[in-house]
């Protein structure tokens, strides 16, 4: 069985004696624990399955808190005498299993493989989201690096974040991944560009507006705060805020409350806020433009990210996972040679990760399924130094077979016709060996990688028998999947 622990929260000894000997017999580490320690063990397990029994009370905060804060989220098993049927509410209706006791084996094993599956399909989905949150931090880089740790050290907390950064850093990202790892993530993420809104319209959206309040206001409307409630929102190049603005937002982080635009009524303000900018705060509030109240509310948690030309060495991993994801989407494919990766490293990228991304799309139309050299970069990139490497026409790419290819497993393949030339020997020269095991392990981890790791469809790539490549392999010190 998947799950590694059960915790047991049973008033009935009886009952809850033989819900342990079935999950002992069934392998399971088996604990009765109370419903008030119940978010502390949970926190510490790997995963866990709670099983909780009619009879037990607790508030359905603790539970929404509970699921909040732990990484560990499945639905419980809750058993409940015969002929009374369980009453939960319908926001926690989807925590829940429900088992009629007594049972039979059989219904009771169902349950069980029934939460497993919630739990893997809840995993799944955690797991792409927080790859889909990432992208735009891919990196090893020191900076990058530095920001993580900050996101996980803030994201426990309620605390206001300033994130600070050149335009096209990702700032939004960084924002997202704040409140997806803490303890609002089920609640709403709201952002708002502040720099993008009209003056005279900023105050309606962010707060909302009573119907009659303006011509136009043909009904009440909610704003960006109160979407947000319970949840976070995220107010973006707040350094263009209307300084009008900036004395009413001063107030609602100071006392929680607002009123919408034409209303008299105080509105409760539970909602955590992050803001952003590519402005410098310190420079505005000298020339006047931002209120220095404000900043200094708004400047609890401040995070920098580095601009890409300061973390150069984060460009392949960049270029690669951009690549990726043109893949995942279908749009097609390209690849760098290191020369390319290198000029691409010497550039100053003064739009940062948003001009990187709009470059490798462009290229992948221009150069669908080819390899992209550094004659095939903009004009801008041909003034780097560069060491010559395997040219274009020396590369050939298979055209699709299908009206809808899969980029991610077609990939790059030579033809029968054509050779992997070697590229120019150094003055120093070198280990041809090296070279060459350096080579042979990375086309093999290619065709692993476009085969999704099945060996006999990596051979076929390789034109190698299927015991051949596993050889090679093994000499590599490389896993097999299949």
């Amino acid at each position: 069985m998947a799950l590694q622990k059960v915790f047991v929260i049973d008033d009935d000894k009886a009952r809850s004696s033989e819900v342990v000997t079935v999950l002992s017999f069934l392998d399971y580490k088996v604990k009765s624990i109370a419903i008030d320690k119940l978010k502390n063990a949970m926190s510490d397990a790997e995963s866990a399955l709670v099983v909780l029994a009619e009879g037990v009370e607790f508030k359905e905060e603790d539970v929404h808190s509970f699921f909040a804060s732990t990484k560990n989220q499945q639905p419980f098993l809750y058993i409940y005498n015969k002929g009374k049927a369980p009453k939960i509410s319908k926001t926690l209706a989807s925590y829940f299993v429900p088992l009629e006791w007594p049972t039979s084996y059989q219904k009771f094993i169902n349950c069980i493989r029934q939460l497993q599956s919630a739990e893997q399909s809840l995993n799944k989905e955690v797991s792409q989201r927080a790859t889909e949150l990432f992208r735009s931090l891919v990196g090893n880089s020191q900076e990058v690096k530095r920001v993580r740790q900050l996101i996980q050290q803030v994201c426990v907390s309620d605390a206001t974040v300033l994130i600070l950064g050149e335009s096209g850093t990702g700032k939004e990202v960084i924002a997202r991944n704040v409140h997806y790892h803490s303890t609002r993530r089920q609640k709403a993420f709201v952002p708002i560009n502040c720099g993008a809104i009209p003056a005279e319209l900023i105050e309606s959206e962010l707060f909302g507006h009573e119907k009659g309040a303006f011509t136009g206001a043909l009904t009440a409307r909610q704003g960006r705060f109160e979407l947000a409630e319970g949840g976070t929102i995220f107010l973006d190049e707040i350094g263009d805020m209307p300084m009008q603005m900036q004395v009413k937002l001063l107030r609602v982080l100071q006392e929680k409350v607002f009123e919408r635009v034409g209303g008299n009524k105080s509105i409760p303000c539970n909602v955590r806020v992050l803001a952003a900018t590519h402005r410098d705060l310190k420079n505005e509030i000298e020339k006047g433009n931002f209120r220095e109240d404000l900043f200094y509310r708004l400047d609890v948690f401040p995070i920098t990210i580095a601009p890409l030309r300061e973390r150069a060495e984060d460009i392949p991993m960049l270029v690669s996972e951009l690549v990726q994801r043109i893949e995942n989407d279908k749009k097609g494919s390209v690849r760098f040679t290191s020369a390319a990766l290198m000029a691409l490293c010497q550039h100053d990228w003064p739009g940062n990760v948003r001009e990187l991304a709009n470059m490798v799309e462009r290229l992948t139309i221009i150069h669908a399924y080819g390899v992209v050299d550094v004659k095939d970069l903009p004009d801008k990139f041909q003034q780097y130094e560069h060491t010559p490497t395997v040219t274009q026409e020396e590369f050939a790419l298979e055209p699709p077979m299908f009206e809808d290819p899969n980029p991610s497993v077609q990939g790059i393949a030579m033809t029968q016709n054509n050779h992997v030339a070697v590229g120019i020997l150094p003055e120093q020269g070198m280990d041809l060996k090296e070279h060459l095991n350096g080579l042979e392990l990375s086309l093999i981890q290619q065709a692993l990688n476009d085969s999704d790791g099945v060996v006999a469809h990596a051979a076929k790539k390789l034109n190698m028998r299927r015991t051949t490549l596993v050889e090679k392999m093994r000499k590599h010190d490389m896993q097999r999947n299949d």
